[in-house]
């Protein structure tokens, strides 16, 4: 009797919920009610968390003023915004630069792996001559490259980072091609006439993806690390669209005396970024 395989709650259901209440929160924040990310309150400046905030309705007719207040649930930046709003927003960007550049990498790396592997000879030496050559060369001068040239915004950085991935598809790719072109389905369907392509796209894709898409939740907790990570030289998206690499680059100048600015941003990419490493693992265990 085939066994039946049952994912566990700690390292893949509690992963799962929390990346999809992200992507929730990410696709439903214009209908959430939340204050605009970019409003500035400069008398409410690094408040706490919990912090009720009481302000003037813009929108009240009459001679009467009328003031309103809010529970301000993640506390303000050193600018009087919202942390809830723009964390909230924030993850938009983390998660267009999570997947899109992952998925520009596995599709054109995955592609290009299987013709390596299945072809062998002179398209495979010519491959991995180029994957070599994008592995040595400094990423962090193509991105400043791309950063002077073209500007630094969402739409450029997420092709620069998905030209990186395409090496580390590749090689997934080509090694599980390398397994699979020998194996008999493979030969059997040589031998009633298939062609190339037809046995690439109905018996290699099929078996390649699966290895490709875990490793792509991998790739995706790296790239929203690196997001991150370029937001602390300007090379990310420019204010005042928030990120959470954009956030805590602005936190740690307050760190001393409202560590909640950077510590929540950190807090939430961190448990993103675990949460995609653990879902990995745990989905790479189970299709061994």
């Amino acid at each position: 009797m085939k066994q039946v395989k049952t994912f566990p709650l700690l390292t893949f259901w509690i992963p799962l919920i929390w990346l999809l209440l992200v992507i929730f929160c990410a696709i439903t924040a214009g209908w959430m009610p939340i204050p605009p990310p970019d409003i500035m309150d400069y008398e409410h400046q690094n408040a706490l968390p919990g912090t009720v905030i009481t302000f003037l309705d813009q929108n009240a007719t009459g001679s009467m003023l009328n003031y309103k207040s809010r529970v301000s649930w993640l506390g303000t930046d050193p600018m009087g915004r919202d942390m809830l709003s723009r964390i909230i927003i924030g993850s938009r960007v983390s998660l267009a630069v999570g997947v899109i550049a992952p998925l520009v990498g596995l599709v054109i790396g995955g592609s290009l792996g299987m013709i390596a592997g299945y072809y062998r000879g002179f398209a495979e030496t010519v491959i991995t001559g180029l994957m070599d050559v994008i592995l040595a060369f400094p990423s962090l001068v193509l991105l400043l490259a791309v950063g002077f040239y073209l500007g630094t915004n969402l739409w450029t950085l997420i092709p620069s980072l998905g030209v990186l991935t395409v090496p580390a598809f590749c090689r997934v790719s080509r090694a599980a091609t390398l397994q699979l072109s020998n194996r008999e389905f493979v030969t059997a369907a040589k031998m009633i006439g298939n062609s190339n392509t037809a046995i690439l796209a109905r018996e290699i894709l099929p078996n390649v993806a699966v290895p490709l898409c875990v490793y792509g939740l991998i790739i995706m907790a790296l790239m929203i690390v690196v997001e991150g990570v370029l937001s602390f030289l300007g090379l990310s998206v420019p204010p005042p669209t928030p990120s959470w690499g954009g956030m805590i680059a602005a936190g740690r100048e307050v760190l001393s005396e409202a560590p909640h600015v950077c510590l929540v941003p950190a807090t939430i990419l961190f448990l993103t970024v675990l949460s995609l490493n653990v879902l990995g693992d745990t989905l790479r265990r189970q299709t061994s």
